[in-house]
């Protein structure tokens, strides 16, 4: 079985050598052994996890929801939802730039032939617009999710040390933050779904149990309210049309 050093994965899986160090570091991917002088040596089935490691991180999830879906007695069964909802969310942005490049030609044609755009195109130029807007205020939404978890990591820190200080006056910037955290978190699990990987149930948890559930915005820690397995659940966008218990 051919061996890896630390160099040679990250170059076979377009990383920095640091960022394989780091997973190492953090016990993500650990090396199948050591050499003499300390060097990490990986193999073929190091290889495989840490180019899935990569498309996990690819697609949104944290690291430390990446570490526990791997430890999971039921990791193969997550990981197949998590790739396939991915594949399902490609597929779909793959036909919408089909579509617009479809309207595009059209559009390109009758400029070409100098004849009057047609109705039925122009509203297909407004709904391209619509859907170009939609992406760029999920854009913003994602950078306002990151935002919002630094500022809180940021005020915890801070309310330690104001305490710790007698400095209450701040406490109001604290509760703030935390309020609007809370707000960002409704408004996350308001059209969500979870996906069990142990009986395939879909559900709605309450807000209450969907918040207070650890996890990041692909996958929670979750009690599948059917088989009652606790477990780390896929989160989808829901479908109105989809069966929900």
């Amino acid at each position: 079985m051919p061996n890896y050093t630390t160099g040679e994965m990250a170059k076979l899986c377009n990383v920095s050598v640091r960022t394989v160090q780091f997973y190492d570091t953090k016990g993500i991917l650990h090396p199948s052994e050591l050499s003499e002088g300390g060097r990490r040596i990986y193999n073929d089935d190091d290889l495989r996890k840490f180019r899935l490691i990569c498309t996990l991180k690819a697609i949104g999830l944290s690291l430390n929801s990446i570490k526990s879906v791997l430890e999971s007695e039921l990791s193969g069964k997550i990981l197949t939802i998590l790739l396939d909802e991915q594949v399902s969310l490609l597929t779909d942005e793959i036909d919408e730039r089909q579509k617009q490049l479809e309207m595009i030609n059209v559009i390109k044609e009758s400029i070409r032939n100098e004849s009057m755009i047609s109705a039925n195109a122009i509203l297909g130029i407004e709904d391209m617009m619509e859907k170009k807007n939609k992406a760029r205020n999920q854009k913003k939404l994602t950078m306002i999710y990151i935002g919002v978890g630094v500022a809180v990591a940021s005020q915890l820190f801070l309310l330690a040390w104001l305490i710790s200080s007698g400095i209450w006056s701040a406490l109001a910037v604290y509760l703030f933050a935390a309020l609007f955290g809370i707000l960002m978190s409704v408004f996350q699990f308001k059209d969500t779904v979870f996906i069990c990987p142990k009986c395939d149930s879909i559900f709605k948890p309450s807000l209450r149990r969907a918040f207070f559930s650890i996890g990041d915005h692909k996958v929670r820690w979750i009690t599948c309210p059917k088989c009652g397995h606790k477990e780390w659940c896929v989160l989808r966008k829901e479908n109105k049309q989809e069966s929900v218990n």
